[in-house]
């Protein structure tokens, strides 16, 4: 009998049959002998046996998003080369020993830090400072341009206050600056660009009220390289009027509104009708202020932006041309013109598909880049015969997307498809309806036919009549359950393309990655390890928030599903960790991360290339913030809250097993753990109600010391 028949053997026959007449119950003939199991699992056990780091390196396109920072080593795991294409084997960083030595508990020698985690690489983001600037020079020499490079970091693709020192410091040898949008950076950018280069440009951007022209005149007070860029036609009347009050001379920049637009999602803010910049007729206005005023000498500096993820050269190139000419008219007006700002836009490869047609690629390299822009502004100022100015850019993207990981777990996964055994198929034809008995028997004849889409289309109809009848109530659960496992069954014996199934994982994607949900954004995701065995099950993730939109349903390459690895324990769970990383997110997921559910952001560790036996040091770790912290946030007070609900024990009396306040002290010790602890499950092994009472206990002899202990 073929298979697919051995999954509908009927009860009862339909009429015509040779055996109508019997009205006995047969068992089902299993979907597929032992032997036949065991020849398939051998078979897949041999396509296992022959994969290799290298197909999982070309499955999840590493090469293609990760070079030259991320490869598989020979373990099967992710491993980061934090020099780029300059790293020696071994330098490589293997990243799942970085988590383990994070998660493992102290008393194993690791940190006892739970997942989710940040892995920041500043030897990674040194390497791209150094990588852009080197482009540039390379670029300014081949060509002959008579000026340099000079770059500034936009801090709104991440203020962490660790990631932007770096900056500057790997930055200062080559002038390397900040660029600011609001009061709050500015102050920042004030304060880290004081151990900078002193050359380095501090560019002033957003909307201006007095408070913030004020702020950075006495940043130029302050020897800090300063240059108020006019977003706005009417902030030139600001900054005359308090550099007069102040008398401190600035030094002026103007953002020009190009013709040129950016098509894509992140060119909204270019073309005539973008939300920032001056039109030719509005800049035209600003010179003749500033002239009357004495203070057309103060403009030194051109800026403009086409857009984030420039997906060509040739767009960029369209850009800098119709710049370069406006940058030029402002030297034939008679300003002091010495930089030219060409924004931000350098590109990120997140599929790695090398494509000019997409949001999620672009089309070049850093040389490439940086060779277009050289070209363009070189050819205009000589045909103008104009003095080649210095080319500032404002790379954030470029600079931190490759530094930041995101590693968090996978908790559980559904099972789709039930054993055969599993289905009892007496209990599903005694409750059916005539009609629905009757796409049974369809079912199983076209199962003899092997007519595959027959047999698809009468379990459909089967299923929908089975939840027709369980709704009228005339059909019980159990007999629901078993009609969804035996069309689930027979869609997999025919092939029919299996429903990916869910992956449950210890994240919240609003808090880690909401440019997912928001802008629909999608970034490298693989698992870190394991990457020596073959992934077999067609995957999408669920985070933990009760939110529909707390799910990863789209991959790069097109997918809306993940080749995983099956989680090591019964029942979808996860006896052993199951470990994924989210790759090139360093840019603006952590600023744009909110707190939905209360979750609040993950654990994040520094880590350096040593020359140790692991070949990494964690120079800091930083916890995530507590449940008391998230809470905080909302303006809750989580002492008194704890205070409420100690009271609340008292109220009630909670009574005591020995006599001794043993288990009043557990109850409020647990409380006082809970506000402590991180708001994300512990992926762990559970912990029994008097180890958490052992584990608070460890803070200090009194309640009032352990709760002095969790807000230290």
């Amino acid at each position: 009998m073929p298979v697919m028949a051995c999954c509908v053997d009927s009860a009862v026959a339909p009429p015509g049959h040779a055996d109508a007449g019997d009205t006995s119950i047969r068992s089902p003939v299993p979907f597929l002998s032992s032997n036949a199991a065991a020849v398939t699992a051998a078979v897949a056990n041999s396509e296992s046996s022959h994969w290799s780091p290298a197909h999982s390196s070309a499955l999840y396109r590493i090469d293609d998003w990760g070079a030259p920072y991320f490869s598989v080593n020979s373990s099967g795991n992710v491993a980061v080369r934090p020099y780029g294409a300059g790293s020696l084997a071994h330098q490589e960083i293997d990243l799942l020993k970085i988590v383990k030595k994070v998660s493992d508990p102290k008393s194993a020698g690791g940190l006892g830090l739970r997942l989710p985690l940040i892995v920041r690489l500043p030897d990674v983001l040194k390497n791209r400072v150094e990588s852009l600037h080197s482009a540039f020079e390379s670029a300014i020499q081949a060509q002959c341009y008579e000026s340099h490079y000079q770059g500034v970091y936009p801090v709104k693709c991440n203020q962490d206050r660790l990631v932007v020192e770096d900056i500057v410091k790997f930055g200062a040898p080559f002038r390397f600056g900040l660029e600011a949008g609001s009061k709050p950076e500015l102050l920042l950018a004030m304060s880290c660009l004081c151990k900078g280069n002193p050359e380095a440009l501090l560019v002033c951007n957003g909307f201006k009220d007095a408070e913030y022209v004020s702020l950075a005149l006495i940043a130029k007070k302050l020897a800090l390289n300063t240059v108020i860029v006019l977003e706005q036609e009417e902030e030139v009347n600001l900054v005359i009027d308090l550099t007069n009050k102040l008398s401190v001379r600035p030094v002026i920049g103007v953002r020009a509104k190009l013709r040129t637009k950016h098509s894509g999602h992140f060119g909204s803010t270019s073309g005539e009708k973008g939300k920032f910049g001056l039109t030719t007729t509005q800049i035209l206005r600003v010179v003749k202020k500033l002239q009357d005023s004495g203070m057309l000498d103060c403009l030194l500096l051109l800026h403009f932006h086409i857009g984030s993820q420039i997906p060509s050269t040739a767009l960029l190139q369209d850009g800098v041309v119709e710049a370069t000419q406006i940058y030029s008219e402002l030297v034939r007006l008679g300003a002091c013109m010495k930089v030219i700002d060409i924004g931000g836009g350098l590109g990120v490869d997140y599929d790695g598909s090398k494509s000019g047609n997409s949001d999620l690629s672009v089309s070049y390299g850093l040389e490439e880049y940086a060779s277009a822009v050289v070209n363009a502004i070189r050819i205009i100022c000589d045909r103008k015969s104009i003095k080649h100015p210095i080319i500032c850019s404002e790379s954030g993207r470029a600079i931190v997307s490759h530094h930041s990981i995101l590693i968090f777990e996978a908790i559980s996964a559904t099972v789709n498809t039930p054993a055969m055994n599993h289905i009892d198929l007496p209990l599903v034809i005694e409750g059916l309806s005539e009609d629905a008995r009757c796409d049974y028997w369809n079912l199983s004849d076209a199962a003899m036919r092997h007519e595959n889409e027959t047999c698809l289309l009468y379990a459909d109809q089967l299923k929908q009549r089975c939840v027709d009848q369980f709704i009228e109530g005339s059909l019980r659960i159990e007999q629901l359950a078993d009609v969804d496992g035996l069309f689930d069954l027979v869609s997999k014996v025919i092939g029919a393309a299996e429903p990916a199934r869910i992956y449950n994982v210890n994240l919240s994607i609003f808090t880690s990655i909401p440019d997912f949900w928001s802008i629909g954004q999608v970034f490298p995701i693989i698992p870190i390890h394991r990457l020596d065995e073959k992934p077999e099950v067609r995957g999408a993730l669920s985070d933990l928030t009760c939110d529909s939109d707390g799910k990863i349903d789209k991959f790069i390459g097109g997918e809306t599903s993940l080749l995983l690895h099956e989680l090591e324990g019964n029942d979808g769970g996860a006896n052993g960790q199951y470990y994924l990383g989210m790759f090139l997110g360093g840019a603006y997921q952590e600023a744009l991360g909110g707190v939905h559910n209360l979750f609040g952001g993950p654990n994040v560790v520094s880590v350096l290339q040593s020359d140790g036996p692991q070949s990494f040091a964690v120079t800091r770790a930083v916890p995530g913030p507590s449940r008391a912290d998230v809470l905080r946030m909302l303006q809750h007070e989580p002492e008194l809250m704890f205070e409420t609900l100690k009271h609340r024990a008292e109220e009630f009396h909670v009574e005591d097993h020995d006599n001794d306040g043993t288990n009043y002290a557990t109850l409020i010790s647990s409380l006082a753990r809970s506000f402590h602890n991180m708001p994300y499950l512990n992926a762990l092994s559970p912990c029994s109600y008097e180890e958490v009472h052992n584990a608070a206990a460890e803070f200090g002899a009194s309640e009032d010391e352990q709760w002095s202990y969790c807000y230290a």
